[in-house]
């Protein structure tokens, strides 16, 4: 079997002590838009609701405006959703890796070609 080689790009922005974004909490972002729900989208990438609400508690407190909103009501008792900050905020990481990965494609290629085939 031979393997492919990936390239990933993990890109951290900090504020302090604590990671305001980066490559998991942009993934978890997504899987809110999608589900909106933070329960939901915690089983989707496979974590406790625990550790999604304390991400998003995270960014919610790094950002100037809060990145998740929770939404109250409804049959199944509320969700969540990405604020306008939040959509901007992944956005943004997602065209900033869009950016280095263009910016770093020949130097990329050259460092393949050293991998083993």
């Amino acid at each position: 079997m031979v393997a492919r080689s990936r390239v990933q790009f993990r890109l951290r922005v900090s504020l302090g002590d604590d990671i305001a974004v980066g490559p998991g909490k942009v993934d978890l972002l997504e899987a809110i838009a999608r589900n909106g729900s933070i329960t939901a989208a915690a089983r989707e990438l496979g974590m406790s609701y625990r550790r999604a609400w304390l991400l998003v508690d995270t960014m919610n407190r790094c950002f100037r405006l809060p990145v998740v909103e929770a939404e109250t009501g409804g049959k199944r008792g509320g969700g969540a959703r990405l604020t306008a900050s939040g959509e901007d905020a992944v956005r943004l990481y997602r065209g900033i890796e869009l950016s280095a990965s263009r910016a770093a494609r020949n130097d990329i290629r050259a460092l393949i070609r050293l991998l083993r085939a």
